[in-house]
C-alpha cells in the first residue's frame, strides 16, 4: 500500500523558514518522481516542485524560484521541501505526491498523495 506522510508545517512569520518532510513507504522510492502541491484555502491545488528520482533537475513553480528548495534521500525514502523567505501568500496545505505532478494530473489513473501539512504564514 502506497503511503505519504508529511510532517513539518506549522505557524510562522513573513520572512521565516519551515522543512517539509514526506516520509514515503509501500513503492520502490528510489524509482519514482516526487513532487510537492499546495492547497491555499479556497483555491485549487497549485503544482510547486518536482525532483527526479535521482534527484537532479528539481523544478519549481515561479513563485518559489529562489526560495524553496526540494531534495530526496532514497536511502531513507523521504523527500523534503525547504521554505525560507515565507510570505502570507504561501499559507496553504502542502501535500507530497508520488510521481511529476503535472503530468499524473493528466494521465495518471490514481493520484497518490499524503494527508498533507498546514503551513500558516502571518504578517
Amino acid at each position: 500500500e502506497v503511503q505519504l506522510v508529511e510532517s513539518g508545517g506549522g505557524f510562522v512569520q513573513v520572512g521565516g523558514s519551515l522543512t517539509l518532510i514526506c516520509a514515503a513507504s509501500g513503492f520502490d522510492f528510489s524509482t519514482y518522481a516526487m513532487s510537492w502541491v499546495r492547497q491555499a484555502p479556497g483555491k485549487e491545488l497549485e503544482w510547486v516542485s518536482t525532483i527526479n528520482s535521482n534527484g537532479q533537475r528539481p523544478t519549481y513553480v515561479d513563485s518559489a524560484k529562489g526560495r524553496f528548495a526540494i531534495s530526496r534521500d532514497n536511502t531513507k525514502n523521504t523527500v523534503s521541501l525547504q521554505l525560507n523567505s515565507l510570505k502570507t501568500d504561501d499559507t496553504a496545505v502542502y501535500y507530497c505526491i508520488r510521481g511529476d505532478y503535472r503530468v499524473v494530473r493528466v494521465h495518471a489513473d490514481t493520484i497518490y498523495q499524503g494527508q498533507g501539512t498546514h503551513v500558516t504564514v502571518s504578517s
